[in-house]
């Protein structure tokens, strides 16, 4: 196993906001499990991704979703020339070799499939391979980092108490003004007066969450819509295309928010 696969050779840029990397930090240095809670678009991968080359360790990252089993985390046996051979999943390959293994949005992910992180995020920190019959002890260098959107939670989709109470939490959300839109300006590529404009059409859209939309516009859809206007697009397409049309399908929402884009670009 290549762990240099692994290892992000570049610093991510991240622009923190109040004292998550020390949080992060701290809680690396005594191994303790990490949830990352926030809305969609905040920067939870990418501060992630930050922390990771921080710390000089490799990052598997994980896409959790409804299909998801067990077995794509620990590992199954797969059938090649000489026969049936076993092959680590993600998160044992973490566990094996000291990375740090981030399950994104895990509340995708079933409840019978996210229990079997529960021996690594107590003072066991181990993983038991069933099928392989096998029990791993988590390399010391190991770390494991969840993230979730609370404003999605329902009776279905929700982590367990049982879960929760394992990690410590770290919480996100969309920088302020000024902070977004520098970042903004970075990340797109765009003058500082085109990244204020961005900003304040995803400040309106966000007042509009619980009047028909679930999310408001995330920092990445501005970063997106920057993007665009820098490749030549006019601004009221890049914004339609980037933001009004992506987070609703509802044809009066989608001229509310055409109006809000429109009185900011004015």
């Amino acid at each position: 196993m290549n762990l240099d696969d692994y290892r992000i050779a570049d610093e991510p840029f991240y622009r923190p906001v109040a004292d998550e990397i020390a949080l992060f930090e701290a809680a690396y240095g005594d191994r303790l499990p990490v949830m990352l809670k926030g809305p969609t678009g905040c920067g939870k991968t990418r501060f992630v991704e930050h922390m990771a080359w921080r710390l000089g360790r490799p990052l598997i990252t994980v896409a959790c979703h409804e299909d998801m089993t067990a077995s794509d985390l620990a590992g199954r046996f797969l059938l090649s020339p000489e026969g049936t051979v076993w092959h680590d999943g993600p998160l044992t390959t973490a566990v094996r070799h000291g990375a740090i293994c981030y399950l994104d949005e895990i509340v995708e992910a079933r409840q019978d499939t996210t229990v079997v992180i529960h021996p690594l995020t107590d003072a066991r920190r181990v993983l038991p391979l069933d099928k392989h019959n096998e029990v791993i002890q988590a390399h010391s260098d190991f770390a494991l980092t969840i993230s979730y959107n609370p404003g999605y939670q329902s009776a279905v989709k929700d982590l367990k108490e049982s879960t929760k109470q394992r990690f410590v939490a770290i919480e996100f959300s969309y920088p302020e003004r000024d902070v977004e839109a520098a970042i903004v300006a970075r990340e797109a590529g765009v003058e500082s007066g085109l990244a204020d404009v961005l900003v304040a059409i995803g400040a309106r859209s966000r007042n509009l969450r619980g009047q028909g939309l679930d999310e408001g516009a995330s920092t990445r859809m501005l970063i997106h819509a920057g993007r665009l206007v820098r490749a030549g697009m006019p601004i009221e397409t890049a914004t339609r295309s980037a933001i009004v049309l992506p987070i609703t399908d509802d044809a009066d929402m989608r001229e509310a928010l055409s109006g809000a884009v429109a009185a900011c670009i004015a």
